[in-house]
Order: C-alpha cells, then sequence, then structure tokens
C-alpha cells in the first residue's frame, strides 16, 4: 500500500511532538530529523497549543517529511480533515469510537485533498471489531492505542492485543502507547511497521530535552531508527 509515493508496509520511525508549543516542539523535530526520523506527528497538545499553525511551520521547515496532525477527531470530520491539509498535513487521524458518519467524513476529505487516513482504536470496546470497521470505512493505517489514562489506570501495553488488530485487517497498523525503547525495533516484525517514539522522552528516569541533553538524544533517536530498520530486513 502506497499513499503519494509513501510505502506505507515500510518500516518508519515516527516522532509524536507532545508538547504544548512551537518553542518546545521545533527544536525537537531538528534533532529528530538529524537523528534520521522519517515522520513528524503533530500531537494533540501542540494542536491544543498552537492550532493550524503548529502543521504550517512543521510543513515550511520540512517541505518533504511526512506530517501526522493527530487530531483525535471525533465530529466534524470533514472540516478538521480539510483544514489540517490545507495546512500541509500528510495523515490526519478519526477515532474509531466517533460516528461512523464522522469517519466517512474524514475519508472522504482524504480522497479529496489527498492525503492519508489513520484510524484510532483508543477506547473501542471490541479493538478487533473497531479495526474491520476501520478498514471497512477506508481508512489508510490503524492505530493500536492504548492510552496514556488508561495503562495508569490498568497497566498494560499495545503488545498485549497488537497480534489481534493485525490479524484482523489489511492494512498497515501502528502501535502507539507504554512501549519502551527495547520493544520498538520489534514492531515491523509484528506486523506494526509505522512505529511511533514519543516525546518528550522519558527513559530510566531521565527526562531528555534538546535544549539540554541535544546530543545525547539524537544518539538515543539514531539508535531508535538504526534498530527498527535494522531488525526489520
Amino acid at each position: 500500500m502506497s499513499l503519494d509515493g509513501i510505502d506505507l508496509w515500510q518500516p518508519a520511525v515516527q516522532i509524536s511532538l507532545d508538547l504544548p508549543t512551537l518553542e518546545e516542539a521545533l527544536p525537537m523535530a531538528e534533532v529528530a530529523m538529524e537523528a534520521g526520523v522519517d515522520w513528524l506527528e503533530v500531537g494533540t497538545p501542540l494542536i491544543l497549543g498552537e492550532g493550524v499553525r503548529a502543521v504550517r511551520e512543521l510543513r515550511q521547515r520540512y517541505p518533504s517529511v511526512p506530517i501526522v496532525a493527530d487530531l483525535k477527531t471525533m465530529d466534524g470530520g470533514y472540516l478538521e480533515a480539510e483544514m489540517m491539509a490545507q495546512a500541509g498535513a500528510t495523515f490526519v487521524v478519526v477515532m474509531a469510537v466517533s460516528h461512523p458518519a464522522t469517519v466517512r467524513a474524514v475519508v472522504d476529505a482524504g480522497v479529496r485533498y489527498r492525503i492519508g487516513v489513520m484510524g484510532d482504536i483508543l477506547a473501542a470496546q471490541d479493538r478487533a471489531v473497531a479495526a474491520r470497521n476501520l478498514e471497512q470505512a477506508g481508512v489508510d493505517v490503524i492505530i493500536a492505542h492504548l492510552g496514556f489514562d488508561e495503562r495508569h489506570a490498568n497497566p498494560g501495553s499495545p503488545l498485549d492485543f497488537l497480534g489481534d488488530i493485525v490479524n484482523s485487517v489489511k492494512i498497515p497498523v501502528q502501535a502507539v502507547g507504554g512501549l519502551t525503547l527495547d520493544d520498538l525495533p520489534q514492531l515491523p516484525g509484528l506486523g506494526a511497521p509505522l512505529v511511533v517514539v514519543g516525546a518528550p522522552l522519558v527513559i530510566d528516569n531521565h527526562a531528555f530535552s534538546p535544549a539540554s541533553e541535544r546530543s545525547q538524544l539524537r544518539r538515543i533517536l539514531a539508535d531508535v531508527v538504526c534498530a527498527v530498520k535494522d531488525r526489520s530486513k
């Protein structure tokens, strides 16, 4: 499967810029690009804090890099996807638990504006059914997502249910939430080739920021990129 030249089955590393301001997110994006990360995600906190400006700024700085706008759309699907597409997003995210009409609206906007649609199964009662419904609606990627609040209330990992999702659909899957750096290289071999690294990063109880730990953060991200792509061969 490909989207305007992007092979969605080819392992790729995406960094999630889950930071509330561009002042914080842009240095992280710069380090990620230096480390060989493939995709940039405008995380939900950054969209809330900066809006479409965040997508426009990243698109201006990185004209050829795929950009994921993590809208977590629940309603007003066409307009939200349209706004992000016009700002330069490559992908938008719609929630499986939204109304089917919302999913269809986001997919319709994706077709109209030639952008990809990711369907997030966060909070779905039956994850496999939700994934199949998203696939039938025309989304391009399934996000097997264990949410921040959910995993703190009930510790777990997307690895607990990833196999069920991969076996339920024929489109690429992305696993998100509660994964360690050691987990990430395994994902392409488990059927989830689009690998996400969260940012800000907390590793061994040490918080990394590009302002204070730029070289170390670059090395960590570069190691992830190499491990993911080497392991997938």
